[in-house]
């Protein structure tokens, strides 16, 4: 350690990697580099992040892990979106609608607590409330509405990189083969004490991690200029029609600063396809005209939409959920925090508050060994 410091390498420069470096970077103690193949302005659709709507549906149970890390998230997100509009971050109107008929499909599971009329995260976002049956539309069996932010990933991303800057984190590009050849990147050419692991879907091949229980899971979106002033979603896509739509979903938001209005998706297990689909593409245009019929003026269908570009990304989806927990990785200790599926913005303050508190406790106990 140089100066006492704590020499810490963090892998990876999605929204998990520097929301971890900026959080460890506020202990004085901590000297943080950033290493990473990927960095914000880049475009690949294995760099997840700028691909992202990105907003606040809470999916997690309330006791499960990610419930929590949703929960500890949402004061990090209203704060910014109150107080600090260069984020990229404002407040936006949710409404989430339930099909009864969706819920067995990929996409219905997927949302299945986010729809419950009555969700543990009603006492965490503001202006929460069912929406009374009269208003519902046709086929929609319940809906809740309530505060939500939307996220310019393209502006958060950079915002986070500066924070890191001004605090003294050190960026640099590369490609590790081990996550324990990491450690040998520290910006002071010292040893690094401790390595983050932030790699994302990354990590299905990294050396001394390859956790082949992570996935791709496809996610196609269509960016328009036409303007919606809410966000909005149905729980998932039936199976009975001419379409295969079990692994697809409707949904839209606008973000923030004119970053156009995102209309979505689908939610494509193993498929590494980074070429948008054109049928799919109409049918997400149809479906979101459909539950959003205010897009376009009266009789313009999906021509009445002013494209501006089709965009293709790769959830890292693990099986058991995101790995954020402590090992020693070929004598270096590591921590690691990736497999975030769609919900990397939502548990992003949560997860790397537990990876500071990892941070903590494993090096207190490295050096109680000494």
């Amino acid at each position: 350690m140089s100066d006492n410091k704590n020499n810490i390498v963090i892998l990876g420069a999605g929204v998990a990697g520097l929301t971890s470096a900026l959080l460890l970077s506020q202990d004085t103690t901590n000297a943080i580099t950033v290493i990473a193949k990927h960095m914000p302005g880049d475009v690949d659709i294995e760099y997840c992040s700028p691909w992202a709507g990105a907003n606040y549906l809470p999916f997690g149970t309330e006791d499960s892990n990610r419930g929590i890390w949703e929960r500890r998230t949402w004061p990090h997100l209203a704060r910014l979106a109150q107080n600090v509009p260069e984020t990229g971050i404002e407040f936006q109107t949710a409404t989430v609608r339930r099909r009864d008929k969706d819920q067995n499909t990929t996409t219905g599971k997927w949302t299945e607590e986010l729809t419950q009329p009555d969700p543990w995260y009603r006492t965490v976002v503001p202006n929460f409330a069912n929406v009374p049956r009269e208003r519902l539309e046709p086929g929609v069996d319940s809906a809740n509405t309530f505060t939500s932010v939307c996220i310019n990933a393209a502006i958060y991303l950079p915002w986070l990189l500066g924070q890191c800057r001004k605090a003294g984190v050190v960026f640099r590009r590369a490609v590790v083969a081990h996550v324990a050849d990491a450690g040998d990147w520290h910006h002071t050419g010292q040893k690094a004490s401790l390595v983050v692991n932030c790699t994302g879907l990354s990590s299905l091949t990294l050396g001394g991690v390859e956790d082949k229980t992570l996935h791709p899971v496809r996610g196609q979106l269509v960016v328009v200029r036409n303007y919606l002033p809410e966000m909005n979603m149905i729980s998932g896509i039936d199976t009975d029609n001419e379409y295969r739509k079990d692994s697809e979903s409707v949904y839209t938001m606008t973000r923030p600063a004119g970053g156009g209005t995102i209309l979505g998706g689908s939610y494509q297990m193993d498929n590494w396809d980074p070429i948008p689909d054109p049928d799919l593409a109409k049918r997400i245009m149809t479906r979101c005209i459909e539950l959003c019929p205010g897009l376009v003026r009266p009789g313009q269908g999906i021509e009445g939409l002013s494209v501006i570009r089709h965009g293709v990304g790769l959830r890292p989806v693990r099986e058991d959920g995101p790995r954020v927990e402590e090992e020693k990785v070929c004598g270096m200790l590591v921590v690691h925090n990736y497999g975030h599926g769609g919900y990397g913005y939502q548990t992003s303050y949560g997860c790397a508050e537990t990876v500071v508190e990892l941070v903590r406790q494993v090096l207190s106990q490295s050096r109680a060994n000494l």
